[in-house]
């Protein structure tokens, strides 16, 4: 399709054909048309406002195939078959939950021309034979979905995003939309710097959340705060949830619940991964009213009638508190967020961003053990070989992959990629672990001016994001407390 007539298209009338919307809502209209103009696109919106209708579209006016990037398994099969089950081309996942005679037989598919949207995790794109197969297949479009995860000021930065500026030079600079729930400026410049995206547009829409009530709650007792939140719990609308910062706090608060009476579960990261699907499954189905969790949930988690979201701790940036409490409300009826804060919260979650210094020694013994292998190494592995501590070695492989020094394949080992300098990767691993130290103390301080705001708590938070809001809102406590203050004489 040339570039003359990309931009005579019916966009709206495209949608109506190919997906059946009878009109695209605020942010798709400008994002396929910067798309089909021969532009780079960043686009900032909600989950669920429909993202993945702009890449669906300009997909389908392009000519060539559309690659989407997305980390998360669950949510590539769920994409795909809602474009097989629409009148759009036909698709393909390919992913870790296929056998290697699986990926070959799609890889194939894909080198023939014969799949239109292609769904790959980021590590994928790490393997030479993926990216030889993509230059075969005429990529046009590549979607970018979560990509707030290639950035270290983010809040859930992922190595394995480091890479994707490298795959899109590969396949010759094609289009590229990158997608995100929350980015703040300083996320944004990070997303367009490191993808490599050549003057690009930026559409940033539907932040303003107005039916969510937001309030923090101050205390400077522990024992009050906890008391408060589980009393405000038992007698909140629900569903809802509720946020922490540790394992143990999400598992004493859900047994606290359970002893009132209030049917409620805890999530996190320290449960086997069949656990977590249970436990989430009962709770978007309506069986379990409350989850208490950590921010190990939440990504393509969609339910719309979550009456609230409360914090017990602060979160770490202002991204994600946000992005936590936009799951609240998204029926569009009224939701609450509230915070629970201590001052001393933020001191508290500054002592949980880690060590100052690296650790040398265990950075010694994983990189020359993966060195001297020559190939990939499982991490029981390299646990047996080093006698470091699993829990440890997860942290120490997390250092090395940033400086990337290491990468971690598909299937779950590790290799070296190079034979640098024992001194070159320590010094590059203190160096990215002081910078990252400091970005988590400036996001904290971010968390904390928020939850000491004495003006318009959602113009604070949507200023930030980059929305010229101009309060008051009407819609949170410190509004609140304006309108019951007696007027001046």
């Amino acid at each position: 399709m040339s570039k003359t007539n990309r931009n005579v298209i019916d966009i709206a009338g495209a949608a109506r054909k190919l997906l059946g919307f009878q009109s695209l809502r605020p942010g798709q209209h400008d994002a396929i048309q910067s798309l089909l103009e021969g532009r780079d696109t960043v686009l900032v919106q909600p989950t669920g406002s429909g993202k993945s209708a702009v890449y669906q579209i300009a997909g389908a006016l392009l000519e060539g195939a559309t690659v989407i990037v997305s980390p998360l398994i669950a949510l590539q099969k769920d994409q795909a078959d809602a474009i097989e089950a629409s009148r759009l081309e036909a698709t393909a996942v390919v992913n870790s939950t296929l056998s290697a005679s699986e990926q070959r037989e799609v890889l194939d598919r894909i080198e023939q021309g014969k799949v239109q949207y292609i769904f790959l995790a980021p590590e994928q794109l790490r393997k030479p034979e993926t990216i030889e197969r993509l230059r075969a297949a005429n990529v046009s479009l590549i979607a970018i979905d979560e990509a707030h995860c290639i950035s270290q000021w983010g809040h859930d930065f992922r190595p394995d995003y480091l890479g994707l500026c490298q795959v899109i030079e590969a396949l010759d600079h094609p289009l590229v939309l990158a997608m995100t729930a929350t980015a703040s400026r300083e996320v944004r410049g990070e997303i367009i710097e490191r993808l490599g995206l050549q003057n690009p547009r930026v559409f940033v829409h539907g932040f303003d959340r107005p039916n969510i009530s937001l309030r923090v709650d101050l205390f400077s007792n522990k024992d009050e705060k906890c008391a408060s939140l589980l009393r405000r719990v038992e007698f909140a609308e629900k569903p809802g949830i509720v946020y922490v910062s540790t394992h143990k706090h999400a598992e004493d608060i859900a047994a606290d619940l359970q002893r009132m009476g209030v049917d409620a579960l805890c999530y996190h990261g320290g449960l086997k991964a069949k656990q977590r699907e249970e436990i989430q499954n009962k709770f978007m189905n309506g069986e379990v009213p409350v989850i208490v969790a950590t921010n190990a949930f939440g990504m393509g988690v969609d339910k719309p009638d979550i009456r609230f979201v409360f914090h017990a701790d602060v979160s770490d940036s202002l991204d994600a508190y946000y992005q936590e409490i936009g799951r609240a409300g998204r029926d569009g009826e009224e939701a609450e967020a509230v915070l629970f804060y201590r001052p001393q919260d933020i001191s508290a979650q500054q002592f949980k961003t880690g060590p100052a210094h690296v650790d040398s020694e265990g950075l010694e013994s994983v990189y020359n053990t993966l060195i001297a292998m020559r190939g990939p190494m499982t991490r029981d592995e390299i646990v047996l070989e080093t006698g470091i501590n699993a829990r440890k070695l997860v942290g120490l492989l997390h250092r090395l992959e940033e400086t990337e020094a290491i990468r971690h394949l598909d299937n779950g080992d590790y290799e070296a990629t190079s034979s640098r300098p024992l001194s070159q990767v320590i010094e590059a691993a203190a160096e990215n672990q002081k910078f990252q130290k400091d970005l988590r103390k400036q996001r904290l301080q971010k968390m904390q001016s928020y939850a000491e705001w004495r003006s318009c708590r959602r113009e604070y938070l949507l200023r930030y994001f980059g929305d010229d809001y101009a309060g008051p809102c009407g819609n949170c406590d410190r509004c609140e407390e304006l309108r019951l203050m007696p007027k001046a004489a």
